[in-house]
Protein backbone atom coordinates (compact mmCIF):
# COMPACT_ATOMS: atom_id res chain seq x y z
CA UNK A 1 0.00 0.00 0.00
CA UNK A 2 2.90 2.33 0.81
CA UNK A 3 4.47 1.78 -2.60
CA UNK A 4 1.15 2.45 -4.32
CA UNK A 5 0.83 5.81 -2.57
CA UNK A 6 4.44 6.70 -3.39
CA UNK A 7 3.97 5.74 -7.04
CA UNK A 8 0.74 7.74 -7.27
CA UNK A 9 2.44 10.77 -5.70
CA UNK A 10 5.40 10.41 -8.07
CA UNK A 11 3.02 10.18 -11.05
CA UNK A 12 1.22 13.36 -9.97
CA UNK A 13 4.53 15.22 -9.57
CA UNK A 14 5.77 14.07 -12.99
CA UNK A 15 2.48 15.05 -14.59
CA UNK A 16 2.63 18.50 -13.01
CA UNK A 17 6.22 19.00 -14.16
CA UNK A 18 5.72 17.76 -17.72
CA UNK A 19 2.30 19.25 -18.46
CA UNK A 20 2.96 22.75 -17.13
CA UNK A 21 2.12 25.46 -19.73
CA UNK A 22 4.46 28.38 -19.35
CA UNK A 23 3.71 31.94 -20.43
CA UNK A 24 6.09 31.61 -23.40
CA UNK A 25 4.28 28.61 -24.83
CA UNK A 26 0.96 30.44 -24.61
CA UNK A 27 2.40 33.43 -26.53
CA UNK A 28 3.15 31.32 -29.57
CA UNK A 29 -0.54 30.45 -29.98
CA UNK A 30 -1.77 34.07 -29.97
CA UNK A 31 -1.86 34.46 -33.75
CA UNK A 32 -4.15 32.29 -35.80
CA UNK A 33 -2.28 33.22 -38.98
CA UNK A 34 1.49 33.12 -39.49
CA UNK A 35 1.29 36.38 -41.46
CA UNK A 36 1.10 39.82 -39.89
CA UNK A 37 0.62 43.23 -41.41
CA UNK A 38 3.51 45.49 -42.36
CA UNK A 39 3.06 47.83 -39.42
CA UNK A 40 3.63 45.06 -36.89
CA UNK A 41 6.28 43.25 -38.90
CA UNK A 42 9.14 45.56 -37.92
CA UNK A 43 7.90 46.79 -34.58
CA UNK A 44 10.89 45.27 -32.82
CA UNK A 45 13.18 47.51 -34.89
CA UNK A 46 11.47 50.74 -33.90
CA UNK A 47 12.67 52.61 -30.89
CA UNK A 48 10.69 55.04 -28.76
CA UNK A 49 11.20 58.72 -29.51
CA UNK A 50 13.43 59.20 -26.44
CA UNK A 51 15.76 56.44 -27.57
CA UNK A 52 15.98 58.03 -31.00
CA UNK A 53 16.89 61.33 -29.42
CA UNK A 54 19.51 59.67 -27.20
CA UNK A 55 20.92 57.80 -30.18
CA UNK A 56 21.12 61.04 -32.14
CA UNK A 57 22.90 62.80 -29.28
CA UNK A 58 25.36 59.92 -28.83
CA UNK A 59 26.07 59.97 -32.56
CA UNK A 60 26.73 63.72 -32.47
CA UNK A 61 29.08 63.28 -29.49
CA UNK A 62 30.87 60.45 -31.31
CA UNK A 63 31.37 62.74 -34.32
CA UNK A 64 32.90 65.42 -32.15
CA UNK A 65 35.30 63.07 -30.39
CA UNK A 66 36.96 61.21 -33.23
CA UNK A 67 40.13 59.24 -32.75
CA UNK A 68 43.40 60.83 -33.89
CA UNK A 69 43.83 58.16 -36.56
CA UNK A 70 40.41 58.94 -38.01
CA UNK A 71 41.15 62.67 -38.05
CA UNK A 72 44.47 62.00 -39.80
CA UNK A 73 42.77 59.77 -42.34
CA UNK A 74 40.11 62.39 -43.11
CA UNK A 75 42.75 65.06 -43.51
CA UNK A 76 44.70 62.81 -45.85
CA UNK A 77 41.57 61.97 -47.87
CA UNK A 78 40.96 65.67 -48.51
CA UNK A 79 44.42 66.12 -50.07
CA UNK A 80 44.57 64.21 -53.39
CA UNK A 81 48.33 63.43 -53.49
CA UNK A 82 48.14 62.10 -49.92
CA UNK A 83 45.15 59.95 -50.79
CA UNK A 84 46.91 58.47 -53.82
CA UNK A 85 50.01 57.71 -51.75
CA UNK A 86 47.79 56.16 -49.08
CA UNK A 87 46.24 53.77 -51.59
CA UNK A 88 49.68 52.36 -52.29
CA UNK A 89 51.45 52.61 -48.91
CA UNK A 90 48.70 53.08 -46.33
CA UNK A 91 47.25 56.09 -44.55
CA UNK A 92 49.80 56.15 -41.74
CA UNK A 93 52.74 56.39 -44.13
CA UNK A 94 50.94 58.91 -46.32
CA UNK A 95 50.07 61.13 -43.38
CA UNK A 96 53.64 61.02 -42.10
CA UNK A 97 54.96 61.92 -45.53
CA UNK A 98 52.63 64.85 -46.26
CA UNK A 99 51.67 66.19 -42.84
CA UNK A 100 54.20 64.72 -40.41
CA UNK A 101 56.73 67.56 -40.61
CA UNK A 102 54.06 70.24 -40.12
CA UNK A 103 52.94 68.81 -36.83
CA UNK A 104 55.94 70.15 -34.96
CA UNK A 105 55.27 73.79 -35.85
Amino acid sequence: MKTLIILALLAVLMMAALCYESHESIESHEFTSPFINRRHANIFMRTPSEDRRDYYMRERIRERSKSPQELQRERCEEYIPCERYAMRHGYVAAYKRYFGARRGK
